[in-house]
């Protein structure tokens, strides 16, 4: 596949050195996944020049060619808990269905949409910093090779040939390519129950290879009275019985939940058609559109990190078998394979869906502890050099070699800056679902904004560095912390989690800042800023402000909250 310039994308800059194409940028982005194109748009908006690679036909991986536009989210994604350049990306999808809230009705999620019109948002975000020059995206590309200097990455060679040289790169590919290319330490897998004491680890040792399956979701419609049954694939026998196929599935409540195909279940669940429906004929006109991405066809006989032609080959003829298992054995012959469906290979996921990357190994990676509900609290940990919030359970589907799923339950979480940072090269940063993080708790970071507020926090901390002319491994300074939370909360990134200072709000970058800093109603999400203050608010906040450089503060914060995050926002651009 040849590398090509989409929606009218064109090249920052170009060279010609050696018989190649060079493109050079202030920051690099490897990888178009959601954290790709995060990265990209906020290195791009601090103002910085960018290239975006991406394997793929098209930026967006889940929402796109992975074939995932049923947003798995948390329950506040309305009101808060993520960027404003996520809650934007959202408003394009739902702008292009004329302002309709849930385009396919799909139950799992607040935000079902087809691949096409994800594509499309994503495009019109990017449009204006590729038409300004800021910004080039070169598709069907992926990275081949690494120049390293003095410990630092000098060029990304892609499989087209050109190569691409920048000062800060980011890793955004989906299966962590870049981290083995650029010689940086890097695991998959399970880290094994010894490791960190994790419930959700494979005992014993590290499995390397207990990476979690991979899917390859496929579009239907119905027809009833009529027969689009596809062959039975080979292996057919072993997936009906070894899977199993079945609309029955353990849930996260230990109990089984019994679906059924078109009505609610014998135990009350609502209708499996409209689990991921991604087009509601009802609202929109035509027919539904329903994605499968279920239980039935998760494929673990491979991992898709390890042997990847191998592996994707296997999930589609695994998908093509639990879609013959329906229209037969289910009973639902008038299921059809929208082979037609804009932004799918035969109505298949064009790449599967990735749930595990490589990761960054880094000295202190996030572990399931991290993210476990704390008693009293309705936060989990603070993380001292937190970028960004996400909130989603730990689950881990089934693992090559080790069948069966397993589900933890997570208090709202935060993104810390060190689990980004590569202890080598010197200028690489984590940009997706290959942060520094165990297998249990990457499972909760790799969802929809999730990947998108790492690779948010990861390209606001390349812009900086180029600023600064400094390595990333200087990040974790005071000082330099500090400016690149400022730079998040300016875009209207949220570092701490607080729900009722929303990212429109003149006091929400210093309420952010105190929060990072430890100025929160421990049992509670909001910091209710127009309240009097109680003596331990004034604690938290005294405590906050000296943390802050803010010693001016630690007197008198003020009567209320927005009174102390007032007078930070106005000392001197601590805010």
């Amino acid at each position: 596949m040849g590398a090509h310039v989409r929606s009218g994308f064109r090249h920052h800059r170009q060279q010609r050195g050696g018989g190649r194409r060079v493109l050079t940028a202030d920051v690099v982005v490897i990888g178009g996944g959601l954290g790709g194109v995060a990265a990209a748009l906020a290195a791009a908006e601090s103002g910085r020049s960018v290239v975006l690679t991406c394997a793929e036909e098209e930026p967006g991986g889940q929402i796109t060619s992975q074939l995932v536009p049923a947003l798995d989210e948390h329950p506040h994604v309305e009101t808060g808990g993520v960027s404003a350049s996520y809650t934007r990306l959202r408003e394009l999808v739902r702008a292009g269905y004329g302002g309709v809230a849930n385009p396919g009705g799909g139950w799992v999620s607040r935000l079902c949409f087809e691949p096409h019109a994800g594509a499309k948002a994503i495009a019109d975000l990017l449009a204006p910093h590729v038409e300004s020059g800021r910004l080039t995206v070169v598709t069907g590309a992926a990275p081949a090779g690494v120049r390293l200097h003095a410990g630092l990455i000098e060029a990304v060679t892609l499989t087209t040939g050109q190569s691409v040289a920048g000062e800060v790169f980011c890793d955004a590919t989906e299966l962590g390519d870049l981290l083995v290319l650029a010689g940086a330490p890097w695991v998959c897998g399970s880290e094994g129950g010894d490791a960190y004491g994790e419930s959700l680890a494979v005992e014993g040792a590290p499995r390397p290879r207990a990476v979690q399956s991979c899917t390859t979701g496929f579009l239907v419609e119905h027809l009833p009275g009529e027969d689009h049954t596809v062959p039975r694939p080979p292996g057919y026998e072993r997936w009906r019985d070894g899977q199993p196929f079945t609309l029955e599935i353990d849930g996260w409540d230990g109990r089984t939940h019994r679906y059924r195909m078109f009505e609610d279940g014998p135990d009350g669940h609502p209708p499996f058609w409209t689990y991921r429906r991604l087009r509601d004929g009802a609202v929109l006109g035509g027919r539904d559109l329903v994605l499968i991405n279920w239980a039935g066809n998760d494929y673990a006989d491979r991992s898709l990190i390890h042997e990847p032609g191998e592996a994707a080959a296997g999930a589609r003829l695994l998908s093509l078998a639990f879609l013959h298992w329906l229209q037969t054995e289910a009973g639902f012959p008038g299921l059809r394979l929208a082979a037609e469906a804009p932004g799918t290979s035969g109505g298949l996921a064009r790449h599967p869906y990735v749930r595990e990357s490589r990761r960054l190994a880094v000295p202190g990676p996030v572990t399931e502890h991290h993210l476990r509900p704390v008693p009293g609290q309705a936060r989990a940990a603070a993380m001292p050099d937190a970028v960004g919030v996400a909130w989603y359970h730990m689950d881990i589907h089934a693992r090559v070699g080790h069948p069966g799923s397993h589900y933890a339950d997570t208090a709202p979480f935060q993104i810390p800056l060190s689990a980004l940072v590569a202890p080598e090269p010197g200028n690489l940063l984590a940009a997706a679902k290959n942060l520094g993080a165990t297998q249990a708790a990457a499972s909760a970071y790799r969802v929809h904004h999730g990947e998108w507020a790492v690779g948010e926090a990861a390209g606001t901390a390349a812009a900086h560095c180029v600023r600064r002319s400094i390595r990333p491994g200087r990040l974790s300074a005071p000082a330099e912390l500090l400016a690149v939370r400022r730079s998040l909360v300016a875009r209207g990134a949220p570092i701490a989690w607080v729900l009722d200072v929303a990212p429109s709000d003149p006091l929400f970058a210093p309420v952010q800042l105190l929060a990072a800093a430890g100025a929160v109603r421990p049992d509670s999400l909001d910091v209710r800023p127009d309240q009097p203050l109680t003596e331990a608010d004034r604690t938290v906040l005294r405590a906050a402000a000296a943390r802050l450089g803010r010693h001016d503060m630690t007197s008198d914060p003020g009567r209320t909250w927005a009174d102390a995050a007032s007078t930070l926002a106005g000392g001197g651009g601590t805010a």
